[in-house]
Parts: C-alpha cells; sequence; structure tokens
C-alpha cells in the first residue's frame, strides 16, 4: 500500500472542513470537496476564522497557519480530486444510500491503492465496502465535533479490511495528533455513540416520564457524573438530525423499536428544531448562540 500523502476529504460542512484542515497542519495536502461553491466559501472563511483565532491566542504561530492554507485546497470538481488521493474521508450527509452511492463513484474515480474511509457516526463499514471492488481498503475513520480540537477517533474495521488499511489509519490520526481508538469487530454506532446514546436514552425516558426538567438532568449530568455538558445540552450543540439519524440507522439495523428515535426526538426534527444551529432543540437560543431557556 502507498504512503499516504494526498487525502480528499468529501464534505465542506463543519465536521468537513476541520477534518480537511487537522490534516493540513499535520504537514499533508488536502483537498476538501463539495457540490457547493457556496458551501466551500463558507467553510474557508469559517476556518480562516479560526485559525486566526489560535494566532492571535498564540496558541500556533503565523507561519504554522500560512503553510497549512498552502496545503489546503477546496473544489466542487470531484473527477479531478480523486485521481490524485491517496486516502479518501467521506464526510457527507448522514444518509446511508448517499454514501454508498458516492462510494461506488469513488472506487471507479480514485487510485486502486486508495483508501476510502467514512466519517459516519453510525454506518458500519461493510455497508459501504460492499458497493467497492476493493473491500479490503475500507474503513470507517470517525472524528467527533469539533474535530479541529477532540482528541479521539474511532478506526472501525470490516470483516474484509485489511491490516495495512488499519495500520494506515492508525498512523494518519497519530500524525494529527490525536488518539486512535481501534474496533476489531464493527457494530452500528460504534464505542463511544453507543455509550453516549444510552446516556442520552435514560435521559429522554426521564423526561418523557415526567420524572424531571430537560434543565434538571442536564445539571445532574453536569454535576454528579463531571460531563461538560448535559445529554440535552450536547444534542443541541451536535444537532438533533444528527442524533436522530443515528438512532435510525441503529433501528433500522436491528429491527428493534427501542432502537428508534424517541417521540419527542423524532417531533422536535420534524418541526426543523434542529438545535442550536437553528435556534431552537431542547432548548431556545438567541440569534448570537445566548441560551434563552427550555424550548
Amino acid at each position: 500500500m502507498a504512503e499516504v500523502q494526498k487525502i480528499l476529504v468529501i464534505g465542506a460542512g463543519a465536521m468537513g472542513s476541520q477534518i480537511g484542515m487537522a490534516c493540513a497542519l499535520a504537514g499533508y495536502e488536502v483537498t476538501v470537496q463539495d457540490i457547493s461553491q457556496d458551501g466551500l466559501d463558507r467553510a474557508e472563511s469559517t476556518l480562516r476564522g479560526l485559525m486566526d483565532s489560535r494566532v492571535e491566542r498564540g496558541r500556533i504561530p503565523a507561519q504554522e497557519r500560512d503553510d497549512a492554507f498552502a496545503r489546503l485546497s477546496l473544489t466542487t470538481d470531484l473527477e479531478a480530486a480523486a485521481a490524485e488521493a491517496d486516502l479518501v474521508i467521506e464526510a457527507a450527509v448522514e444518509n446511508l444510500d448517499v454514501k454508498r452511492e458516492l462510494f461506488t463513484r469513488l472506487d471507479a474515480l480514485t487510485p486502486t491503492h486508495a483508501i476510502l474511509a467514512s466519517n459516519s457516526s453510525s454506518y458500519v463499514p461493510s455497508r459501504l465496502a460492499e458497493v467497492t471492488k476493493r473491500p479490503a481498503q475500507v474503513c470507517n475513520i470517525h472524528f467527533f465535533n469539533p474535530a479541529l480540537v477532540m482528541k479521539c477517533v474511532e478506526i472501525v474495521r470490516a470483516p474484509d479490511t485489511s491490516d495495512d488499511t488499519v495500520s494506515a489509519a492508525v498512523a494518519l490520526v497519530e500524525r494529527l495528533g490525536k488518539q486512535p481508538v481501534v474496533m476489531d469487530k464493527e457494530i452500528n454506532g460504534f464505542i463511544a455513540n453507543r455509550i453516549l446514546n444510552a446516556i442520552r436514552d435514560e435521559a429522554v425516558f426521564l423526561l418523557e416520564g415526567g420524572y424531571a426538567s430537560i434543565t434538571d438532568i442536564d445539571a445532574a449530568c453536569r454535576t454528579a457524573l463531571g460531563h461538560p455538558k448535559g445529554p440535552f445540552e450536547l444534542q443541541d450543540m451536535t444537532g438533533l438530525d444528527i442524533g436522530y439519524a443515528t438512532k435510525q440507522g441503529r433501528f433500522e439495523e436491528s429491527g428493534d423499536p427501542s432502537d428508534a428515535p424517541s417521540k419527542s426526538l423524532t417531533e422536535r426534527v420534524q418541526a426543523g428544531h434542529l438545535g442550536k444551529k437553528s435556534g431552537q432543540g431542547w432548548y431556545r437560543y438567541a440569534q448570537d448562540g445566548t441560551l434563552l431557556g427550555e424550548a
């Protein structure tokens, strides 16, 4: 397997753009591809703001920031970007059909040695590997939000994923200065989100049963368990639509009704109340993001 030098990140949202910047900071040549030029423009503006802030606070020198941006390019041209990629990290919308279609295209467009990885927070890599002709080179490399800050990265292997692919993924994550956590056997939701979802499920059970309020459940998790954010606060930060997709994906895989999204979560997502990014989720927020209270 060729050494990873050029990385392609698919998707210029908050996750994809920050994954791309993390790789550029580590010295890789990186292309972030998105179908929307507006999305790419927003991503570049946001990244420049984030990196300028790091420089102003003395966390990195200005030259390191400038060198990283010199290694980072943004494009809408998937075919050209894929042609030279040694490793692809897909960070597109959390929809299995979209991801499978994308992996089929990437399999045809990328060099035969390239590793195809997904940043999916829930879908197992075998569901993507099966639409390619290189199942040994498919895995999940799952970053956590915000990708520039969070240390943990889950590497999930499918039954056919090779040891070389896992080793290359581990080496990448270590070069980024992050902590690789390897799953030797795939399962929907992986490690951290399965544990987190168990906490979220219990929090929703307590809420829907009338046992305690959103505010008090979050306060208990912060002050008794030492969590930085309560389960409802964290869902608002990451997006209720992401949590909904994760639960729906697990339900589709298991068929167990207990794995399906809860009534209160479903109602909020259907109403477009997706958390802080929409101004309302479990809580309400002012335009500047200030917390106003329970929704």
